[in-house]
Protein backbone atom coordinates (compact mmCIF):
# COMPACT_ATOMS: atom_id res chain seq x y z
CA UNK A 1 0.00 0.00 0.00
CA UNK A 2 1.10 3.06 -0.47
CA UNK A 3 1.33 6.27 1.85
CA UNK A 4 -0.30 8.73 -0.40
CA UNK A 5 -3.51 6.50 -0.12
CA UNK A 6 -3.91 7.46 2.91
CA UNK A 7 -4.09 11.43 2.26
CA UNK A 8 -6.95 13.93 2.12
CA UNK A 9 -7.57 17.45 1.75
CA UNK A 10 -8.50 19.31 4.86
CA UNK A 11 -9.32 23.54 4.69
CA UNK A 12 -6.91 24.60 7.49
CA UNK A 13 -9.82 26.60 9.20
CA UNK A 14 -11.47 22.91 10.68
CA UNK A 15 -8.16 22.34 12.57
CA UNK A 16 -9.37 22.68 15.89
CA UNK A 17 -7.34 25.57 18.05
CA UNK A 18 -9.24 25.39 21.17
CA UNK A 19 -11.65 22.60 22.73
CA UNK A 20 -14.97 22.96 23.12
CA UNK A 21 -15.79 24.77 26.09
CA UNK A 22 -17.88 21.95 27.70
CA UNK A 23 -15.84 18.71 26.80
CA UNK A 24 -19.02 16.76 25.60
CA UNK A 25 -20.51 19.26 23.11
CA UNK A 26 -17.79 17.87 20.64
CA UNK A 27 -19.62 16.64 17.48
CA UNK A 28 -19.65 12.63 17.60
CA UNK A 29 -19.41 10.71 14.06
CA UNK A 30 -21.16 7.43 13.93
CA UNK A 31 -19.71 5.48 11.79
CA UNK A 32 -21.70 1.58 11.23
CA UNK A 33 -19.30 -0.97 9.79
CA UNK A 34 -22.09 -3.05 9.45
CA UNK A 35 -24.55 -0.99 7.86
CA UNK A 36 -22.23 1.25 6.12
CA UNK A 37 -24.27 4.05 7.42
CA UNK A 38 -22.94 7.10 8.67
CA UNK A 39 -25.22 9.58 11.37
CA UNK A 40 -24.37 12.54 12.85
CA UNK A 41 -24.59 13.26 17.17
CA UNK A 42 -22.66 15.28 20.00
CA UNK A 43 -20.51 13.29 22.14
CA UNK A 44 -23.01 13.51 25.19
CA UNK A 45 -25.29 11.17 23.46
CA UNK A 46 -22.68 8.27 22.99
CA UNK A 47 -24.69 6.55 25.39
CA UNK A 48 -26.99 5.81 22.98
CA UNK A 49 -24.93 3.54 20.98
CA UNK A 50 -23.35 1.73 23.98
CA UNK A 51 -25.27 -1.56 25.38
CA UNK A 52 -25.71 -3.00 28.68
CA UNK A 53 -22.79 -5.29 29.31
CA UNK A 54 -20.36 -3.69 26.67
CA UNK A 55 -16.52 -2.83 28.02
CA UNK A 56 -15.12 0.51 27.38
CA UNK A 57 -11.04 0.59 27.56
CA UNK A 58 -9.44 4.14 28.57
CA UNK A 59 -6.19 4.72 28.76
CA UNK A 60 -5.34 6.56 32.06
CA UNK A 61 -2.41 7.69 31.15
CA UNK A 62 -1.29 11.48 32.14
CA UNK A 63 0.53 13.63 30.03
CA UNK A 64 3.85 15.70 31.53
CA UNK A 65 4.31 18.97 30.95
CA UNK A 66 6.94 18.09 28.43
CA UNK A 67 7.64 21.03 26.70
CA UNK A 68 10.61 23.11 28.43
CA UNK A 69 12.67 26.29 27.07
CA UNK A 70 15.99 26.15 28.52
CA UNK A 71 19.53 28.21 28.45
CA UNK A 72 22.47 27.45 27.52
CA UNK A 73 25.87 28.75 29.39
CA UNK A 74 26.76 30.72 26.83
CA UNK A 75 23.42 32.73 27.13
CA UNK A 76 21.16 31.42 24.21
CA UNK A 77 18.09 29.48 24.50
CA UNK A 78 16.85 26.26 23.53
CA UNK A 79 14.11 24.19 23.18
CA UNK A 80 13.47 20.43 24.38
CA UNK A 81 10.58 18.30 24.54
CA UNK A 82 11.02 15.01 26.49
CA UNK A 83 9.87 11.76 24.98
CA UNK A 84 10.47 9.29 26.93
CA UNK A 85 11.80 8.37 30.41
CA UNK A 86 14.78 5.55 29.68
CA UNK A 87 15.79 5.59 33.44
CA UNK A 88 15.39 7.76 36.65
CA UNK A 89 17.92 10.26 35.36
CA UNK A 90 17.81 10.29 31.62
CA UNK A 91 15.08 11.37 28.68
CA UNK A 92 15.04 10.35 25.29
CA UNK A 93 14.52 13.97 23.20
CA UNK A 94 13.90 16.32 20.75
CA UNK A 95 15.97 19.15 20.76
CA UNK A 96 15.88 22.98 18.74
CA UNK A 97 18.40 25.35 18.71
CA UNK A 98 21.23 23.27 19.82
CA UNK A 99 23.62 24.29 16.69
CA UNK A 100 26.45 21.77 16.00
CA UNK A 101 27.58 21.02 19.31
CA UNK A 102 26.62 16.76 20.50
CA UNK A 103 27.02 18.10 24.30
CA UNK A 104 25.85 20.97 26.17
CA UNK A 105 24.63 22.04 29.65
CA UNK A 106 21.41 23.90 30.38
CA UNK A 107 19.43 25.63 32.54
CA UNK A 108 15.99 25.26 33.12
CA UNK A 109 15.22 27.22 35.89
CA UNK A 110 17.36 26.25 38.24
CA UNK A 111 17.79 22.80 37.27
CA UNK A 112 20.83 22.29 35.34
CA UNK A 113 20.56 19.29 33.18
CA UNK A 114 23.26 17.71 30.33
CA UNK A 115 22.94 17.24 27.07
CA UNK A 116 24.40 14.15 24.96
CA UNK A 117 23.67 13.65 21.18
CA UNK A 118 24.47 9.72 21.04
CA UNK A 119 23.72 8.11 18.05
CA UNK A 120 21.78 10.82 16.38
CA UNK A 121 19.25 10.71 19.60
CA UNK A 122 19.45 13.43 22.04
CA UNK A 123 19.78 12.64 26.01
CA UNK A 124 18.64 14.62 28.85
CA UNK A 125 20.10 13.77 31.43
CA UNK A 126 19.34 15.02 35.46
CA UNK A 127 21.66 15.66 38.22
CA UNK A 128 20.05 13.57 40.80
CA UNK A 129 16.59 11.82 39.76
CA UNK A 130 13.13 11.75 40.57
CA UNK A 131 13.21 15.31 42.77
CA UNK A 132 14.84 16.90 39.80
CA UNK A 133 12.70 15.41 37.20
CA UNK A 134 9.53 16.66 39.17
CA UNK A 135 11.00 20.37 39.70
CA UNK A 136 11.76 20.05 35.84
CA UNK A 137 8.05 19.35 35.58
CA UNK A 138 7.29 22.46 37.52
CA UNK A 139 9.13 25.09 34.46
CA UNK A 140 7.09 22.28 31.71
CA UNK A 141 4.34 23.23 29.51
CA UNK A 142 2.00 21.13 27.66
CA UNK A 143 3.09 19.45 24.52
CA UNK A 144 0.29 21.11 22.23
CA UNK A 145 1.19 19.66 18.48
CA UNK A 146 2.20 22.02 15.91
CA UNK A 147 -0.68 22.14 14.18
CA UNK A 148 -2.22 24.46 17.21
CA UNK A 149 -0.98 27.71 16.34
CA UNK A 150 -1.00 29.90 19.23
CA UNK A 151 1.05 29.85 22.54
CA UNK A 152 -0.01 27.29 25.11
CA UNK A 153 -2.52 28.79 27.79
CA UNK A 154 -3.48 27.94 31.02
CA UNK A 155 -6.76 26.24 30.08
CA UNK A 156 -4.61 23.98 28.34
CA UNK A 157 -3.01 22.26 31.51
CA UNK A 158 -6.67 20.98 32.21
CA UNK A 159 -7.79 20.49 28.91
CA UNK A 160 -5.08 19.08 27.27
CA UNK A 161 -5.58 16.10 29.67
CA UNK A 162 -8.29 13.12 30.18
CA UNK A 163 -10.66 13.65 33.54
CA UNK A 164 -9.68 10.16 34.44
CA UNK A 165 -5.74 10.64 33.92
CA UNK A 166 -3.72 9.24 36.22
CA UNK A 167 0.08 7.47 35.75
CA UNK A 168 2.29 10.31 34.61
CA UNK A 169 4.49 9.57 31.49
CA UNK A 170 2.90 10.58 28.64
CA UNK A 171 4.17 13.53 26.14
CA UNK A 172 0.86 14.15 23.74
CA UNK A 173 -2.92 13.17 25.62
CA UNK A 174 -4.89 10.35 24.12
CA UNK A 175 -7.41 12.97 22.12
CA UNK A 176 -10.34 10.43 21.80
CA UNK A 177 -10.43 10.68 25.63
CA UNK A 178 -10.79 14.20 25.98
CA UNK A 179 -14.44 14.41 25.61
CA UNK A 180 -15.20 12.20 28.80
CA UNK A 181 -16.73 14.29 32.40
CA UNK A 182 -16.83 12.15 35.40
CA UNK A 183 -20.55 12.45 34.79
CA UNK A 184 -20.71 11.18 31.30
CA UNK A 185 -18.77 8.05 32.73
CA UNK A 186 -20.78 7.85 35.78
CA UNK A 187 -23.82 8.13 33.35
CA UNK A 188 -22.59 4.78 31.34
CA UNK A 189 -21.69 2.88 34.38
CA UNK A 190 -25.41 3.45 35.89
CA UNK A 191 -26.16 2.04 32.13
CA UNK A 192 -24.35 -1.37 32.80
CA UNK A 193 -21.26 -0.64 30.83
CA UNK A 194 -17.66 -2.11 32.29
CA UNK A 195 -15.48 0.58 32.59
CA UNK A 196 -11.76 -0.34 32.39
CA UNK A 197 -8.60 1.38 32.02
CA UNK A 198 -5.52 0.60 30.86
CA UNK A 199 -2.08 2.48 30.94
CA UNK A 200 0.28 3.34 27.57
CA UNK A 201 2.36 6.37 27.27
CA UNK A 202 1.58 8.14 24.42
CA UNK A 203 5.10 9.16 22.73
CA UNK A 204 6.76 9.19 18.81
CA UNK A 205 5.47 5.61 17.87
CA UNK A 206 1.89 7.48 17.62
CA UNK A 207 2.97 11.10 16.70
CA UNK A 208 5.91 10.47 14.45
CA UNK A 209 5.33 10.62 11.16
CA UNK A 210 5.18 7.81 7.96
CA UNK A 211 8.45 8.32 6.03
CA UNK A 212 8.62 5.60 3.72
CA UNK A 213 6.93 5.13 0.01
CA UNK A 214 5.25 1.76 1.25
CA UNK A 215 3.44 1.81 4.52
CA UNK A 216 4.46 -2.07 5.24
CA UNK A 217 8.05 -0.52 5.39
CA UNK A 218 7.51 1.50 8.48
CA UNK A 219 8.68 0.82 11.65
CA UNK A 220 7.05 1.97 14.79
CA UNK A 221 9.07 3.60 17.64
CA UNK A 222 7.90 1.86 20.84
CA UNK A 223 5.70 3.26 23.59
CA UNK A 224 5.32 1.55 26.57
CA UNK A 225 2.06 0.18 28.16
CA UNK A 226 0.82 -1.85 30.72
CA UNK A 227 -2.32 -3.71 31.92
CA UNK A 228 -3.26 -4.70 35.57
CA UNK A 229 -4.11 -8.42 35.69
CA UNK A 230 -7.46 -8.18 36.72
CA UNK A 231 -8.47 -5.51 34.12
CA UNK A 232 -7.14 -8.52 31.55
CA UNK A 233 -9.14 -11.50 33.34
CA UNK A 234 -11.95 -8.95 32.75
CA UNK A 235 -11.68 -8.32 29.41
CA UNK A 236 -10.54 -12.25 28.80
CA UNK A 237 -14.30 -12.93 30.52
CA UNK A 238 -15.75 -9.92 28.14
CA UNK A 239 -14.37 -11.97 24.94
CA UNK A 240 -15.85 -15.24 25.89
CA UNK A 241 -18.65 -13.75 26.95
CA UNK A 242 -18.88 -11.78 23.14
CA UNK A 243 -19.84 -8.84 25.08
CA UNK A 244 -18.22 -5.89 23.24
CA UNK A 245 -14.93 -4.18 23.68
CA UNK A 246 -15.04 -0.58 23.16
CA UNK A 247 -11.77 1.06 22.75
CA UNK A 248 -11.18 4.68 23.36
CA UNK A 249 -8.32 5.77 20.98
CA UNK A 250 -5.58 4.18 18.85
CA UNK A 251 -3.43 3.90 21.58
CA UNK A 252 -5.69 1.49 23.88
CA UNK A 253 -6.76 -0.46 20.70
CA UNK A 254 -2.37 -1.20 20.10
CA UNK A 255 -2.01 -1.85 23.66
CA UNK A 256 -5.18 -4.21 23.46
CA UNK A 257 -4.37 -6.22 20.38
CA UNK A 258 -0.64 -6.62 21.78
CA UNK A 259 -1.51 -8.63 24.68
CA UNK A 260 -4.48 -9.76 22.70
CA UNK A 261 -2.63 -11.28 19.76
CA UNK A 262 0.18 -13.16 21.11
CA UNK A 263 0.68 -16.27 22.61
CA UNK A 264 2.61 -15.41 25.72
CA UNK A 265 0.40 -12.95 27.16
CA UNK A 266 2.92 -9.18 28.17
CA UNK A 267 0.92 -7.37 30.49
CA UNK A 268 3.53 -4.77 30.59
CA UNK A 269 6.24 -3.58 29.07
CA UNK A 270 6.85 -2.41 25.15
CA UNK A 271 4.68 -2.36 22.25
CA UNK A 272 5.89 -1.77 18.38
CA UNK A 273 2.77 -2.99 17.26
CA UNK A 274 2.03 -1.52 13.58
CA UNK A 275 -1.62 -1.89 12.65
CA UNK A 276 -2.13 -1.08 8.69
CA UNK A 277 -4.57 -2.54 6.55
CA UNK A 278 -4.88 -6.37 6.33
CA UNK A 279 -4.38 -6.77 10.12
CA UNK A 280 -6.55 -9.25 12.04
CA UNK A 281 -8.16 -7.88 14.92
CA UNK A 282 -8.04 -10.52 17.87
CA UNK A 283 -9.16 -7.51 21.00
CA UNK A 284 -11.79 -4.97 19.85
CA UNK A 285 -15.31 -4.72 18.57
CA UNK A 286 -15.68 -0.55 18.44
CA UNK A 287 -13.86 2.25 18.60
CA UNK A 288 -13.98 6.04 19.70
CA UNK A 289 -11.24 8.00 17.98
CA UNK A 290 -10.64 11.67 16.55
CA UNK A 291 -10.19 12.69 12.95
CA UNK A 292 -6.43 12.31 12.25
CA UNK A 293 -3.88 13.61 10.48
CA UNK A 294 -3.45 12.65 6.68
CA UNK A 295 -0.27 9.78 6.10
CA UNK A 296 -0.20 9.16 9.92
CA UNK A 297 -0.06 6.01 11.63
CA UNK A 298 -3.61 6.73 13.74
CA UNK A 299 -5.45 7.34 10.06
CA UNK A 300 -4.06 3.95 9.05
CA UNK A 301 -5.07 2.21 12.05
CA UNK A 302 -8.48 3.29 12.00
CA UNK A 303 -8.44 2.55 8.14
CA UNK A 304 -7.54 -0.89 8.95
CA UNK A 305 -10.61 -1.17 11.33
CA UNK A 306 -13.39 0.13 9.01
CA UNK A 307 -11.56 -0.26 5.41
CA UNK A 308 -10.13 2.68 4.46
CA UNK A 309 -12.34 3.80 1.39
CA UNK A 310 -15.12 3.65 4.58
CA UNK A 311 -13.08 6.39 6.77
CA UNK A 312 -12.27 8.49 3.60
CA UNK A 313 -16.20 8.92 2.88
CA UNK A 314 -16.42 9.91 6.92
CA UNK A 315 -13.51 12.05 6.58
CA UNK A 316 -15.35 13.76 3.39
CA UNK A 317 -18.56 13.66 5.37
CA UNK A 318 -17.02 15.33 8.04
CA UNK A 319 -15.48 17.61 6.14
CA UNK A 320 -18.67 18.81 4.37
CA UNK A 321 -20.65 19.18 7.66
CA UNK A 322 -17.63 21.78 9.35
CA UNK A 323 -16.56 19.16 12.02
CA UNK A 324 -13.54 20.47 13.43
CA UNK A 325 -10.13 17.79 13.24
CA UNK A 326 -7.10 16.15 15.58
CA UNK A 327 -6.24 16.76 18.61
CA UNK A 328 -9.04 19.35 20.35
CA UNK A 329 -11.81 18.71 17.58
CA UNK A 330 -14.61 16.04 17.23
CA UNK A 331 -14.87 12.41 17.41
CA UNK A 332 -15.82 9.42 15.85
CA UNK A 333 -17.46 6.30 17.09
CA UNK A 334 -16.92 3.21 14.69
CA UNK A 335 -19.50 0.22 15.46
Amino acid sequence: MNLEDFSYDLPSHLIAQYPEKERTDSRLLVFNRGEGTIHHDYFRNIGHYLLRGDVLVLNNTKVIPARMEGKKLTGGKIEILLLERKDERTFLSLVRNAGKKTALHVEIGDVRVSLSKQNGQWLLILPHGERDFQKLLSYGKPPLPPYIKREVEDLDFERYQTVYAKVEGSVAAPTAGLHFTESLLEELEAKGVEILFITLHVGLGTFAPIKTEKIEEHKMHREQFSVDREVFERLYRAKKEKRRIIACGTSTVRTLETIFSEKEKRLAGYTELFIYPGYKFSAIDALITNFHLPKSTPLVLVSAFAGKENILRCYREAIKNGYRFFSYGDAMLIL
